[in-house]
């Protein structure tokens, strides 16, 4: 096969183009650039600036569960459940929990920690503490509890 190359070809002169466009349009604007569109950022530097995803742990689900069950059927002392539904603290972490599993054995323990922190250090057990205190310093404890949970990230 034989290929041929064109040798007499004209050449054009560099500048024509520009020369052609300035009779075309005499008294050009100065154009601004456009804005340059900002860099898509690396797929990696994506991942490490989203904020982190914190998932609620059992035992601060299960805290916040128990609490608004007492919130929403009430606070009882001296019975697990009273007649018209409400519970004492450990009756709504039972009804919260489902079952006597971890959460519901690592909640009751965060609880009762906590009211010792707050009440003192001779609570023996949730029913004990809850009987002996008020709606208000009972609710407080809870607060407490569920912060610490989140805190904890438990």
């Amino acid at each position: 096969m034989n290929t041929r190359t064109r040798t007499d070809f004209t050449h054009i002169e560099p500048d024509l183009y520009a020369k052609a466009f300035q009779l075309l349009d005499p008294t050009p604007e100065p154009s601004t650039p456009a804005p340059a569109a900002p860099a898509a950022p690396d797929p990696v530097s994506l991942i490490l600036a989203a904020p982190p995803v914190r998932l609620t742990g059992t035992v601060e689900k299960t805290l916040t569960d128990a609490l608004a069950f007492l919130d929403t059927h009430g606070w009882a002392k001296y019975r697990l459940v009273h007649p018209e539904g409400a519970r004492c603290s450990i009756g709504a972490l039972r009804a919260a929990a489902g079952a006597r599993n971890n959460a519901y054995r690592d909640a009751g323990n965060l609880l009762l920690d906590e009211a010792r922190r707050r009440h003192g250090k001779q609570w023996e057990s949730i029913p004990s503490w809850n009987d002996s205190h008020t709606g208000g310093q009972v609710r407080d404890v809870w607060e407490a509890a569920i912060r610490r949970a989140h805190d904890m990230n438990i």
